[in-house]
């Protein structure tokens, strides 16, 4: 299982962007409270006494100001909040406003209209929020102008008007700050979310990487132990044959197929010691002209009889590509021995500017088809298709029954290997 990160699409993003923000709901509270305070405190203590009637509606009008800011509240909590529902609260805002100003003895509640473009801005940005700011700003200037005869001479209008202006300004800054504010949370959180995702799938494609990496190992360490033990205890088992079948007839023979049985279990050792070193990246520096020289030397015991012929330097490319070249050889000189009953074994290298190839070709009985190698030889073959797979070489067999087989394997060199 792994966890997918789907990026924030262009119209999901100016979906996010155009999305109301939540109002800051203490500010609208904090004035509906001194409204309120102020109306009531003027209706018990001024000099002029109200209508009771008028005293209700005035608190009737402040409570249902609380109440549509709750409404409000528990919408965008909801996430059901839409912009057809945000105008129709504020319209119904503005006519709270309008009758709370009715009904207000104290003078005071002017000072809910900078709530609209406060409120707005929320909902619809920042030009709407201008916009209904200039006009509440326009609106107070023209009822000074059509009610007040010499407003602008009088220092009380002059006053009134600018604070009102002043309340606006600040209203619409502190709106604009508190939308960033909100805006900053949601990305963060949006971020956070992602990099949490983004940490899980990360896990998931280590613990992947891990387990492909054990696969990996695992079957490197299979095909070494098939290509090289593999290799060697054949050789030992057809020695051991060799000198038992001589022992009375040949002594000096015998003598030398157990010699040669030696060598390979020497061998054998040797490659085990240098596969546990490359384990722990302490391999030694690998010649494949010397290990093929070595190998083919002991190979040649009269039947089958095994040349070799190299050209070129191995120069620019590296041991993984050298060794799998040598585990071809090898493969191909156990296969000769063991099924081929070939009596000429030819082995020919050619270190090329851009690529080696190795051929490895016997005079053997041959095979009906290529592909229906089967037992070990089929493993060891699948196993050098593996190895020149990740390195990018090719392995290619020609066999026929009765005309002998050739193998031809082919690896590209090292990149940035020099000639």
């Amino acid at each position: 299982m792994t966890a997918t990160v789907h990026p924030l699409g262009a119209p999901q993003a100016r979906m996010a962007e155009s999305r109301p923000s939540r109002p800051v709901p203490w500010v609208s509270s904090v004035l509906y409270a001194a409204v309120l305070f102020a109306g009531v405190y003027y209706d018990i203590v001024g000099d002029d006494p109200q209508h009771p009637a008028r005293t209700a509606g005035f608190i009737a009008a402040v409570a249902a100001l609380f109440a549509l800011d709750a409404a409000e509240a528990h919408w965008c909590r909801t996430g059901a909040r839409h912009r057809i529902v945000a105008a129709a609260v504020l319209i119904l805002r503005v006519g709270l406003f309008f009758a709370v100003a009715a009904c207000d003895s104290a003078g005071l509640s002017r000072v809910l209209f900078v709530l609209v473009p406060f409120t707005a801005y929320f909902a619809f940005g920042r030009r709407a929020s201008l916009a209904l700011g200039a006009g509440c700003a326009g609106a107070l200037l023209g009822r000074y102008a059509l009610t007040a005869d010499g407003w602008y001479a009088d220092a009380g209008a002059i006053s009134d008007l600018l604070m009102f202006g002043l309340g606006l300004v600040l209203a619409v800054s502190m709106a604009a700050v508190a939308t960033g504010e909100q805006e900053a949370r949601r990305s963060l959180e949006s971020t956070v979310r992602e990099l949490t995702a983004s940490h899980r799938q990360l896990r998931e494609y280590a613990a992947r990487v891990a387990e492909l990496s054990t696969a990996q190992e695992r079957n490197r360490l299979a095909r070494d132990i098939h290509d090289s033990l593999g290799h060697h205890l054949t050789a030992i088992a057809v020695q051991l044959e060799k000198a038992d079948a001589f022992r009375a007839l040949d002594a000096a023979a015998a003598d030398r197929a157990v010699a040669d049985a030696r060598w390979s279990a020497a061998r054998a050792l040797d490659e085990v010691r240098r596969s546990v070193r490359a384990l722990r990246a302490e391999a030694d520096p690998f010649s494949l002209s010397a290990a093929l020289t070595d190998l083919v030397r002991h190979a040649d015991t009269g039947r089958p009889r095994v040349t070799l012929g190299i050209t070129g330097a191995e120069t620019g490319y590296d041991a993984d590509r050298l060794t799998a070249l040598y585990r071809a050889a090898q493969e191909a000189l156990t296969n000769a021995r063991r099924h081929a009953d070939a009596r000429h074994v030819t082995v020919s290298l050619e270190y090329g500017p851009s690529a080696a190839r190795l051929i490895v070709a016997d005079d053997g009985r041959g095979l009906p088809d290529p592909a229906a190698s089967g037992g070990a030889s089929g493993v060891g073959l699948r196993g050098l298709r593996e190895r020149l797979q990740l390195l990018g070489g090719a392995l290619h067999m020609e066999s026929e029954a009765g005309a002998g087989t050739a193998l031809t394997v082919t690896v590209p060199r090292t990149p940035g290997g020099e000639p």
